[in-house]
């Protein structure tokens, strides 16, 4: 049996399949093999399978905060759709709510304000999933993952799972102890918050509150979300706008006019394209300011990881 073979037993395969139709950047080259897991069972399965084969795995979510190289993703490429959100069970003052990792972190916003819950209307125009969520301790408008996350159930190489608390995760500004390495090997399988009562329509209102301010200031087009975290001194769009790069291009790629922190596939980008206006707007802004700008967005396959 190949590993296509023991895929295929779970799943649907294709191989090659142009990453670029799966980005919210429109870039990336052709995965090995790329796999939808329509559930948790399907994504632990194949995960395990591509483990003993001793393929990498690279679990992807909505395909958004991704740069996906030209040259694509050797191994397996495990698209998450595992997607069942649980029912809020009572817990010491508030309310316990668990959701799989491949649930739209927009989607669940809604869902638990529509059903009287608070802690996550910031969250309402994030367009990842809670895995990638989790990651990268995704936040807007002064919130963030920490406050609301309780703890998360990751599947180890072994296959086991384990149930890892908030508090052991290493969440801070944009980063976990995932980015820093420490759980490479782990995927995250769901997440448990920890929410509070609320009246659903004073929730739905802050949310479409939230909504009508991110709209007003992020621009349209295929991009990723913010390029760059935010350093102490300044915002990255005020940087990046002071070293005059604001709708500067490299072949298809362009910084945002409406919002500098913002890089934009205009056309035909490629990775190359937009790798080369990241390091241009590094490297200005540490000759000017002395500021090492860092990526938001992962930087993933052959030649970028």
């Amino acid at each position: 049996m190949t590993l296509r073979d023991d895929l295929q037993a779970i799943a649907d395969v294709r191989e090659g399949e142009a990453m670029s139709r799966h980005t919210t950047f429109g870039v990336g080259g052709p995965a090995d093999f790329y796999v939808v897991a329509a559930s948790r069972a399907e994504l632990t399965r194949a995960t395990l399978a591509a483990r003993e084969a001793d393929a990498a795995v690279f679990v992807l979510g909505s395909g958004s905060n991704i740069l996906v190289s030209d040259a694509g993703i050797r191994g397996v490429v495990l698209e998450n759709k595992a997607n069942v959100i649980g029912e809020p069970v009572s817990g010491t003052d508030d309310l316990v709510l668990t959701a799989e990792s491949g649930v739209p972190f927009a989607s669940l916003t809604r869902h638990v304000a529509r059903g009287g819950l608070s802690g996550l209307e910031w969250a309402a125009g994030i367009p990842g999933t809670l895995g990638g969520a989790v990651v990268y301790n995704a936040g807007a408008y002064g919130g963030c993952l920490a406050d609301a996350l309780r703890s998360v159930t990751l599947l180890h190489p072994d296959g086991r799972e384990e149930v890892v608390q908030a508090s052991d995760l290493g969440l801070a500004y944009r980063s976990s102890a995932f980015t820093r390495g420490l759980l490479q090997e782990q995927v995250v399988l769901d997440l448990t918050f920890d929410l509070d009562p609320i009246d659903a329509a004073t929730a739905l209102a802050r949310i479409d509150e939230l909504e009508t301010k991110r709209k007003a200031s992020a621009p349209r087009g295929r991009n990723a979300g913010s390029t760059f975290k935010n350093p102490d001194a300044h915002p990255v769009w005020w940087l990046i706008d002071q070293v005059g790069l604001r709708g500067h291009r490299i072949g298809d790629a362009q910084v945002s006019e409406v919002h500098t922190n913002y890089f934009l596939n205009v056309g035909q980008a490629t990775s190359d394209d937009l790798t080369a206006l990241i390091r241009l707007a590094q490297s200005r802004v540490r000759d000017q300011f002395g500021i090492e700008l860092q990526p938001e967005v992962a930087l993933v396959g052959e030649g970028l990881a």
